[in-house]
């Protein structure tokens, strides 16, 4: 079974930083691009970042680029999301899905994406 488990959520002030790790089971992350999303309540989800497969080209949404680094490690078969500079805005559940297309990062499309985790909240107070 194909899944993808997310960890490493927590509650931090503004302006502070979290790492997420995004592990699969199932599958090689190298052979498919993986995304970042955040769902805040009331709200869609949204791709946050993304890794592709092909060239582990990175894609961030413009709230936060120069504040997130998504970054592979193949060893461990893990996808993180650096978080710095956080922002209240930024609170959320965030999940990682994969996707086998790589071209899927450049528009990061909830829908083309699957293997959702189960998340892991983002809380930032002021």
């Amino acid at each position: 079974e194909v899944q993808t488990v997310e960890s490493g959520g927590g509650l931090v002030q503004a302006g502070g930083s979290l790492r997420l790790s995004c592990a699969a089971s199932g599958f090689r992350f190298t052979d498919y691009a993986i995304g970042w999303f955040r769902q805040a309540p009331g709200k869609e989800r949204e791709g946050v970042s993304c890794i592709s497969n092909s060239d582990s080209n990175t894609y961030y949404a413009e709230s936060v680029k120069g504040r997130f680094t998504i970054s592979r490690d193949s060893a461990k078969n893990t996808v993180n999301l650096q978080m710095n500079s956080l922002k209240p805005e930024d609170t959320a559940n965030y999940y990682c899905a994969a996707s086998y297309w790589a071209s899927t990062c450049q528009t990061m499309r909830v829908t083309d994406f699957g293997s959702w985790g189960q998340g892991t909240q983002v809380t930032v107070s002021a």
